[in-house]
């Protein structure tokens, strides 16, 4: 840690020696009537001192990555918390060398030198912008931005728009090259990425319209009201397999995906408008199959992951959560004003049959408006060439992910090649290329899951599983016990989805910058289990408040829990599934996907045991995989960080 700290104050010092002669130049240089083309040059001077600036941070970051590895290797081989023990004792100590790792006073002196007098000479003709006394009026060099990430993520600050990125859980590449981005940048198209947000609202929206009268349209067929469960449920089915196919076809197309989404979206909501005149519960559960065959939201986390640039991909990521919570929301919504019932012909419409119409029709205006406006992206060229930072800091990462029985440090000191040139030996090139290398199985996917990975999606699978039983019967419990109406159950499932928003707000600015992500996670866990046991109707009446306080204490905790399950799955996932058919979203889809087709298939074959017993049958199970879930936490709560 000393040779790292000398060694990085030595080069700060070397920085600012260079900024000190761009600055004398600078002065020089404007006090002449022509030196339109040494202000060009200058620019080019400053943006080299940011570029070797970005190059220490990453060095740093790497040995910081390194430290904390070898910390958790001796938690796990002494089985005592020495990490808790080290940081505490060094983090604050007015000696700590830790201190000048983790809080970078030189280094913002540094990025707030190169930025300023970027911005005088970007505006050096008699219009000059502070950025101190108008910083929203400047236009910050890409390599200041690309310097202010390094530093967050080197620091790991926390904010609301970060939390919701890790939230929606598009993979990341943190060791991208700047020609990855410069590729990013020329796929980018906001209109684009727009129509992806749009997607992913309406899929939110047909998912959740129809659970308020999904028992009522069952009734209207001859069929017992809990088959409601298979009619929501079948939709997650087919998703299993839909977000597979979508996630290998966005390696070749984006566009394609999204047409014959909107299609078979289209020809779905139409099938189960049409199910209630054909009197056929099989059109209306085929109906629903149409519509889950159609979800691209593996197409939506692709697009951002790979189109969008990093400057930007954080914003998209919490459009993509954004667009979702608020699909949950509007989809019961929508349903209270569906009140109606009229013929036109032969076609019935009312609160069973207009969600159905009303999202075949939203769909088709989608589907030409995607036919318009997007435009696909010009297929990426694979790079070969590895920056030099970026490859030592993928050979320790591969290390990381070797577990337990690799060295604490590899060797990474470069050879001196015969023309002066760095190189590195043929293993770690093979180890780079390795990590950098997609999976092509789902075999070689799961083996790369670690066992806190596991865990964590154990978790992801619990939290949806529960989510899935409050909300899909929902409808059933209410009419039996309060005898609710359409509309009331509407409006309590809007309410529960209007709580997503606020509740990451709350985690993303607040608690996570309280407390550690494994303390809140394990936290949230607990208040699930609260939750699930208040709802259970034992001895006493059942009763509104009962019902509604249980539901939002399981619901708000199971969102507080998504997110900062996904976050803590960003961090502790292999880098080979940021990217390829078979990548970290996907997983986490499928494993969330998994728990609702499980949930409403629950609570079908409760519905055998009678409504009566129904809460209690479709609690038990919530119940066990919590409790398993918290379990599995408490072991590998030292892993998780």
């Amino acid at each position: 840690i000393e040779k790292i700290v000398l060694f990085l104050l030595e080069q700060q010092g070397q920085l600012a020696n260079r900024l000190c002669d761009l600055r004398q130049q600078h002065d020089v240089i404007l006090q002449l009537s022509n030196g339109d083309s040494k202000i060009c040059e200058l620019q080019e001077a400053y943006r080299g001192v940011g570029h070797d600036l970005l190059r220490l941070l990453f060095f740093v970051e790497m040995n910081a990555i390194g430290l904390r590895k070898i910390l958790k290797k001796f938690d796990k081989r002494f089985g005592y918390r020495f990490t808790n023990y080290y940081v505490k004792t060094r983090a604050n100590h007015p000696y700590s060398q830790l201190r000048q790792v983790f809080r970078h006073v030189g280094i913002g002196a540094v990025v707030g030198a190169i930025s300023r007098n970027l911005a005088d000479l970007q505006d050096h003709q008699g219009n000059y912008v502070s950025i101190y006394d108008q910083p929203a009026l400047s236009h910050p060099d890409p390599i200041v931005h690309s310097i202010k990430a390094a530093v967050n993520k080197l620091s790991n600050s926390t904010n609301f728009l970060e939390f919701l990125g890790k939230h929606a859980f598009i993979m990341q590449d943190d060791l991208r090259s700047p020609s990855e981005d410069d590729v990013a940048e020329q796929r980018y198209h906001f209109m684009s990425l727009l129509l992806n947000l749009v997607n992913t609202f309406l899929y939110m929206v047909n998912t959740y319209i129809i659970v308020p009268t999904a028992d009522d349209y069952s009734l209207s067929l001859g069929a017992a009201a809990t088959v409601c469960g298979v009619v929501i449920g079948s939709m997650a089915v087919a998703q299993v397999f839909s977000s597979v196919y979508f996630s290998a076809w966005s390696n070749r197309s984006y566009l394609r995906p999204l047409v014959f989404s909107s299609i078979v979206l289209l020809i779905g909501n139409t099938l189960y408008a049409l199910a209630y005149d054909l009197n056929s519960i099989v059109v209306l559960l085929v109906g629903r199959l149409f519509c889950g065959l159609g979800s691209a939201r593996a197409v939506n986390r692709r697009y951002i992951s790979d189109c969008v640039p990093h400057k930007l991909r954080m914003r998209a990521s919490a459009g993509f959560v954004s667009a979702s919570a608020l699909g949950m929301a509007c989809g019961p919504a929508l349903a209270c004003l569906f009140q109606t019932d009229f013929k036109i012909y032969k076609l019935t419409f009312n609160q069973e049959t207009l969600p159905g119409w009303i999202m075949a029709i939203s769909w088709l205006i989608y589907l030409l408006w995607l036919s318009i406006s997007f435009r696909e992206p010009p297929q990426e060229i694979k790079q070969d060439i590895i920056p030099q930072e970026v490859r030592a800091g993928t050979v320790v990462n591969y290390a990381v992910e070797n577990g337990i029985t690799q060295p604490l440090l590899l060797n990474t000191e470069p050879k001196q090649g015969e023309n002066g040139d760095q190189e590195y030996d043929d293993g770690e090139e093979e180890s780079c290329e390795k990590t950098r290398k997609p999976v092509t199985s789902i075999v070689s996917a799961y083996r790369l899951l670690t066992p806190s990975v596991k865990v964590q999606l154990l978790v992801y699978f619990m939290l949806k599983y529960a989510m899935e039983i409050l909300l899909a019967e929902a409808s059933v419990i209410t009419a039996y016990y309060f005898i609710w109406s359409t509309n009331s159950v509407a409006i309590f499932l809007a309410c529960l989805g209007l709580t997503v928003l606020p509740v990451n707000i709350i985690v993303g600015t607040y608690i996570s910058n309280m407390f550690e992500e494994r303390q809140v996670l394990l936290a949230s866990e607990i208040m699930v289990l609260i939750g699930i046991l208040l709802s259970f109707h034992i001895g006493i009446p059942y009763s509104v408040p009962q019902y509604v306080g249980s539901a939002l204490i399981t619901f708000v905790s199971a969102e507080v829990l998504e997110g900062v399950n996904l976050s803590l799955l960003s961090r502790v996932m292999s880098s080979r599934l940021s990217r390829g058919t078979y990548n970290g979203g996907l997983l986490s889809t499928e494993a969330g996907t998994l728990a609702r087709v499980i949930a409403d298939g629950t609570i079908t074959l409760s519905g055998y045991f009678g409504v009566a017993k129904l809460l209690n049958a479709t609690l038990v199970p919530s119940l066990f995989i919590c409790i398993s879930s918290i379990i599995a936490t408490c072991f590998t709560y030292n892993s998780l960080y």
